[in-house]
C-alpha cells in the first residue's frame, strides 16, 4: 500500500499496516479531491487486458472475463460486447476462436485505448438513466450534467438476459431493465430527482 499511494501520502492518504484513511480539513476539500481527479480506472489493470493475447482456450477466456468483469462498472453495454464469447464458455463446446470474438476483442481493447473517467454524483442535482436493451442483453448508464451542462457518466451496469427474459416483449423487456437499474443503483436514486431516457446506443 506504501507504494501504491506514495505520491499522496501524508497529504490526503494515511497507510496503517492495512488500513487506509483518506482525509481533508473540510468536507468541501475532500469533495474538491475527488471531483479533481474523478474515478479512473487503474493503468495497470487496463495495460494487463491490452497485453493480453487472443485466448486460446477455456481458462484463457475465463480470464480475460475476470479482469473485465473487474472493470464492469467502467465499460458501456460490456455484457453486449462480450456477447460472442459467451458460447465458448458453455460446456461441451469446441472452444474455436472466430472472427466474431476477433472483432469482440478488438473492440473491447479499442475501446480501453482511451479509458472512460467517471464521476462522483453531486447531491441535489437531478440524475439521468439512459437504458438500452439489447437483442439479449440490457445496458445501463447513469448521468449527471457538471456545471457546464456537460453530461459525465457515473455507473455503467449491463446483464444478459435469461432464457425467459428473451421471450419477453419490448415494453417488458424495458421494465426489466427499469427494474434492474433501481435495484443496484437504488442508493443515487434515494431522495434524489431523476430523468430516463431509452436509446438504442449508449
Amino acid at each position: 500500500m506504501q507504494r501504491i499511494f506514495d505520491d499522496m501520502l501524508h497529504k490526503n492518504v494515511e497507510c496503517y499496516i492495512d488500513d487506509l484513511v483518506v482525509k481533508s480539513k473540510k468536507r468541501e476539500d475532500h469533495l474538491y479531491d475527488l471531483r479533481k481527479r474523478c474515478i479512473e480506472i487503474e493503468q495497470a489493470k487496463i495495460d494487463a487486458i491490452l497485453r493480453m493475447p487472443e485466448p486460446q482456450n477455456f481458462h484463457e477466456l475465463k480470464s480475460l472475463q475476470g479482469k473485465l468483469a473487474y472493470l464492469r462498472r467502467f465499460i458501456s453495454k460490456l455484457v453486449g460486447r462480450c456477447q460472442p464469447f459467451s458460447r465458448l464458455m458453455k460446456k461441451d463446446v469446441p472452444f474455436e476462436w472466430d472472427e466474431a470474438c476477433d472483432k469482440a476483442f478488438k473492440s473491447i481493447k479499442s475501446y480501453l485505448m482511451k479509458p472512460p473517467v467517471l464521476v462522483a454524483p453531486v447531491h441535489g442535482r437531478p440524475l439521468i438513466l439512459y437504458v438500452v436493451v439489447q437483442e439479449r442483453s440490457i445496458g445501463i448508464l447513469l448521468a449527471q450534467k457538471n456545471d457546464e451542462g456537460k453530461e459525465n457518466a457515473l455507473y455503467n451496469l449491463s446483464r444478459t438476459m435469461t432464457l425467459n427474459e428473451l421471450k419477453y416483449s419490448p415494453i417488458e423487456k424495458l421494465y426489466l431493465a427499469l427494474i434492474f437499474a433501481i435495484l443496484k443503483l437504488k442508493h443515487y436514486f434515494q431522495s434524489t430527482v431523476f430523468t430516463w431516457s431509452q436509446r438504442r446506443t449508449l
